[in-house]
This record gives C-alpha cells, sequence and structure tokens, in this order.
C-alpha cells in the first residue's frame, strides 16, 4: 500500500471510530432522574462589567422551580459590582471579596450556597433556559457526583467560528466516549454535589480548576455528560488571546493527567501522532497529484463535522469548511504540545 494511502487510512479510522461511536450514542436512551433540588447557581467574576449582565440574565432565566443565582466579584477593579447589583431580583445574590482567583471565588460562593446542587457559570457564558434542568437530570444515582455540560461559542468571526467548530467536535467525543465517565465538568457549565465539594475541600485552586476538581471528584464517585445541557460563551478573538488561553490549560492539564479517556498520556500522544498527520498529509495528497484520496478526506471530514452540526445545533457552513478548520486546529496543537513539553522538560 502507498505510503500516504496507508497515513490517510489511519486518518479516516480514527476519526471514524469516534463519529461511529456518535451515531450508535445517538440511538440510546442515557439515564436520567426527574427530581426538583434546590439549585446555586454560582458566577466568579473579575473585571467583566460588560458582560456580567447577560450572564445573570440567562441565569434567572432557567426553566427550573428552585434555584437562587451568587455572583462572586472577584476584587474587581471595573464596574463588575456595580452592574450586577443593579438588578433586582429576590433569586440574586451579590458578594465582593479581595481578589483571589477564580477557584476561590467559587469556593466563597459555596460557602454561601443553600442548594443541595450547585451549578457553576462564568461571567461571560450565557446558559440555554433548560440548561439547569438538563444538568439535573443526569443526577441518576447517588454516586453521580457532578455533571458537565455543552460549551458552544457564539460570535462570527474566523477564530469563534473555529473555536465553536472545536467544541462541537469536543461535545461529538463526549457523546461518543464519555457519556457516562466524563474527564472534564467544563467551568462555564457544570453541576456539583453540594456536599461532596465541601467533603474534598471545596474547588481546587488549581490554573484549571475545572479539571482538577473533576479529578478530585472521580476518585470518590462518577462524573457524567449531559449534552443537552448548554451554555454560550465568549472565545478568544484574536490568536495571541487564544494562544494565552490554551497554553493555560495546557500546561495545566500536564500538571493533571489522569482521570479520564482523554486526558491519560496514550491519548494525549496518539492524537498529536493524528494531528501531524492531518497537518502533512493533505498536503502531500495535492503536491502528488492525487486528488481522489484528497477528496475522499475532505468528504469524509465534512459528513463527520455535518452529521454533529445537524443534531447538536451549529452552523451548517462550519460544518462545510471543516477540513481547512481541522488543518488550522493540527497545526495549532501540534505548535502548542511541543512547547509544553519542551517547557516541561526544561522544569
Amino acid at each position: 500500500m502507498n505510503p500516504l494511502t496507508l497515513a490517510l487510512a489511519v486518518i479516516l479510522l480514527w476519526d471514524g471510530y469516534f463519529f461511529c461511536n456518535y451515531i450508535i450514542s445517538l440511538f440510546r436512551n442515557y439515564r436520567i432522574r426527574e427530581w426538583r433540588p434546590r439549585v446555586s447557581i454560582v458566577i466568579p467574576a473579575y473585571n467583566e462589567g460588560e458582560r456580567i449582565l447577560r450572564a445573570i440574565q440567562s441565569a434567572l432565566a432557567q426553566d427550573y422551580p428552585d434555584f437562587e443565582v451568587i455572583v462572586v466579584d472577584d476584587g474587581s477593579d471595573d464596574d463588575t459590582f456595580q452592574v450586577a447589583s443593579s438588578i433586582r431580583n429576590p433569586r440574586l445574590r451579590v458578594y465582593r471579596k479581595e481578589h483571589g482567583g477564580k477557584a476561590k471565588a467559587l469556593n466563597f460562593g459555596l460557602s454561601k450556597a443553600s442548594g443541595d446542587v450547585i451549578v457553576t457559570t462564568d461571567a461571560d457564558s450565557c446558559l440555554e433556559p433548560d440548561a439547569i434542568k438538563e444538568l439535573v437530570r443526569r443526577f441518576y444515582s447517588d454516586e453521580i457526583l457532578a455533571v458537565g455540560g455543552q460549551v458552544r461559542v457564539s460570535g462570527s468571526s474566523f477564530l469563534e467560528r473555529a473555536q465553536d467548530a472545536e467544541h462541537l467536535r469536543i461535545a461529538m467525543f463526549r457523546r461518543a466516549k464519555e457519556l457516562d465517565d466524563l474527564s472534564l465538568a467544563p467551568g462555564p457549565i457544570a453541576a456539583f454535589r453540594n456536599e461532596t465539594l465541601k467533603k474534598i475541600g471545596g474547588f481546587v485552586e488549581d490554573i484549571v480548576e475545572d479539571y482538577a476538581t473533576t479529578k478530585a471528584l472521580k476518585e470518590i464517585g462518577r462524573v457524567v455528560y449531559a449534552p443537552k445541557a448548554k451554555a454560550w460563551v465568549e472565545m478568544p478573538k484574536s490568536l495571541r488571546i487564544l494562544w494565552r488561553q490554551r497554553r493555560r490549560w495546557f500546561l495545566g492539564d500536564l500538571n493533571n493527567l489522569g482521570g479520564g479517556f482523554t486526558k491519560d498520556w496514550t491519548f494525549l500522544l496518539l492524537g498529536d501522532f493524528i494531528a501531524f498527520l492531518d497537518v502533512i498529509i493533505p498536503p502531500l495528497l495535492i503536491i502528488s497529484g492525487l486528488w481522489e484520496l484528497f477528496l475522499l478526506w475532505w468528504v469524509f471530514e465534512t459528513i463527520t463535522m455535518a452529521v454533529p452540526t445537524i443534531v447538536e445545533g451549529g452552523r451548517l457552513s462550519n460544518a462545510l469548511l471543516f477540513p481547512l478548520l481541522l488543518w488550522f486546529w493540527a497545526v495549532f496543537y501540534l505548535v502548542l504540545h511541543a512547547y509544553g513539553y519542551l517547557l516541561k522538560t526544561v522544569r
């Protein structure tokens, strides 16, 4: 077999494996429980005066009978506290504390919460109206300690559309392989049992507090995925800010590896190998004049993105352009991971 053909087959088998598992998952009813515990929605905020209003409004608009919203201003230098305090609603409480970082702000909110379930979201995020209901339904047994939802990206610039496609791909992977064993309950939309959080000492203070907290909880129970619980977030609009954000995430991940299928060295290094193939194989197919194989790659990747786009809700144009977005992300993450590995080795 031609080496290029073999390499392309590896790519298609890798992506096809997750795609097939995703399709299978759509025909399986995941477990839920209809119950209505009291919920505390905690929103940490630092210098979010321009965005905090939308986050609070989306939290207060939840289609759920019994909840409160707690905003913790983490010592902002702007008008975050004033904007948040301007909203008059009996469900809302706003606090201000000295700046100490996101995990400390979350733990301050936890200390003020009366809910049996603690839901976290970010000041730059908007929860869909049924987000809390869908999160709560996934606590189908006492061993479920936390539930993570689906993160989507708002905005229409190239980078924002690329990030939404990325998060939709992540949602596909999670539905395919992590529906009942989630490796990360994401900060913008996650739910936790109050008593269990307090048992582990609250949210773990780490640069990736959501991952570190998820990992700590999985040592004593289970964390699952709620695909219908969605939050729309604002993401970096420039490559420089995107690099800084993903560098922080990746370096934090390297310090906390473990706790799930997508969070161990085997998956990480294998994913890097596939990303390397994603970078070099399409251009080599063009250079070699193997247009039929290049077209096969393009159509296959488009189809594997079009289906979750239709099912989960997204821009179909993103699916049509996904092979280009995939190539961009493969280059970006290869560079980022090489930087992270080198930095970890030097340290």
